[in-house]
């Protein structure tokens, strides 16, 4: 068992971290403040080659492997999670799933732009009517032959008004149910095809959060990503992946909150001696450390055995499960070390704790993660 990282995964991740540092440190609190989405940050991530970092260099990718981006979502989301989460969907769900699923001219056309960063995506699947129950689409795609018909309306997107080009699940036989499912890419500006107001949202505030609407939107044929009746294995097949982008994003949240405490602990004096030298607060800080290095090797794990070309269902649901709520913890605990400047927005702590509430919901819910380890270790 070697737990060592690679010099060049060591390198990505210093990068990360000066990235993370020197873009996204300075304007993060004005940027959640008054939800405005890290335009700038995000260009120059793309130009790092951070929005397709597992893709093939041939599809104008970085050709990294998954242990090199959760390396990098960790040392990101760290300071600013709204702009880790579009990392995350653009390398996990959107560029992923083109990738392995679509056809050589998708690629050509949709995957190379999205894979450069020139442009970013999204994937839409969440419905009012249908969130961890995947299987109830109600958004439909009407076979017209040489294009679908596309109706209905999709919630929660990220990404939602910055995006180009988006992954769009739908119904298209009703009476195959999960099996009468289809993915489609359909481009920003198709006819019939509006966004919504911007969520107003408890955390992950500067990210990009639309419902989008589809009223009779003309899908050509050839956008159907893989087989008639694919989509919903599309559509698992690439969460499995995104659960580890969002396990490491949880990650990164946690280790950014103490490191935060960490250093105020050490500042901050009661009773004539610094706060980290009371035991109430030695032993909060040896717990938090303690939870994060177990999560972090869960999201290490996970990224391994992807790299493997193992099954990573299992692991990925694990460590989602837990680093989302070792991200909890951590953040409330490191509010409670910060005391009443745990409560103040220049602290940036109380700012991690509600981005962390979000990676217990999206990718799967904390309830549908212990579903698909319960089916898994029991079956």
């Amino acid at each position: 068992m070697l737990f060592e990282l690679s010099e060049e995964q060591l390198m990505i991740q210093q990068a990360a971290r000066d990235f993370a540092q020197t873009e996204l440190k300075p304007g993060v609190i004005e940027r959640d403040e008054h939800q405005k989405f890290p335009t700038e940050q995000v260009k120059k991530l793309g130009e790092l080659g951070f929005l397709g970092m597992m893709v093939d260099p041939k599809y104008n990718g970085s050709g990294m492997d998954a242990v090199s981006y959760v390396l990098v979502m960790e040392e990101l989301s760290k300071i600013d999670a709204s702009a880790s989460v579009v990392v995350s969907v653009n390398n996990s769900l959107v560029c992923y799933g083109l990738e392995a699923y679509a056809n050589e001219a998708q690629k050509e056309k949709y995957l190379k732009p999205l894979a450069s960063g020139e442009k970013i995506g999204a994937f839409c699947l969440s419905e009012p009517e249908a969130g961890s129950d995947a299987t109830s689409q109600q958004t439909t795609a009407e076979d017209k032959g040489d294009y679908y018909l596309l109706n209905g309306t999709k919630n929660w997107i990220t990404n939602g008004s910055t995006a180009s080009t988006y992954l769009v699940i739908a119904q298209t036989h009703k009476e195959l149910r999960h099996k009468g499912i289809n993915a489609f890419i359909v481009e920003k500006g198709t006819p019939g095809f509006t966004i919504g107001p911007k969520e107003n949202k408890l955390g992950i505030r500067g990210s990009d959060t639309h419902s989008l609407m589809f009223n009779d939107v003309k899908v050509p044929k050839e956008n159907r990503i893989g087989d008639d009746g694919f989509g919903f294995s599309f559509a698992m097949k690439t969460l499995e992946g995104g659960r580890i982008g969002i396990a490491a994003q949880a990650l990164g949240i946690a280790a950014g909150a103490y490191e935060l405490a960490l250093e105020y602990s050490k500042q901050r004096k009661a009773f004539g001696k610094p706060i980290s030298d009371h035991q109430a607060i030695a032993f909060k800080l040896a717990d938090m450390a303690t939870q994060i290095e177990a999560a972090r090797m869960l999201v290490y794990k996970a990224a391994w055995l992807k790299d493997q070309g193992q099954s990573y269902t299992l692991a990925g649901s694990m460590a989602k499960l837990f680093a989302s709520k070792v991200a909890m913890d951590v953040t409330v605990e490191a509010i409670q070390i910060h005391g009443g400047y745990g409560f103040v927005k220049e602290y940036h702590v109380e700012r991690m704790m509600r981005d962390a509430k979000i990676t217990q919901i999206y990718e799967g819910t904390s309830e549908i993660q212990k579903m698909v380890i319960s089916r898994s270790i029991l079956s």
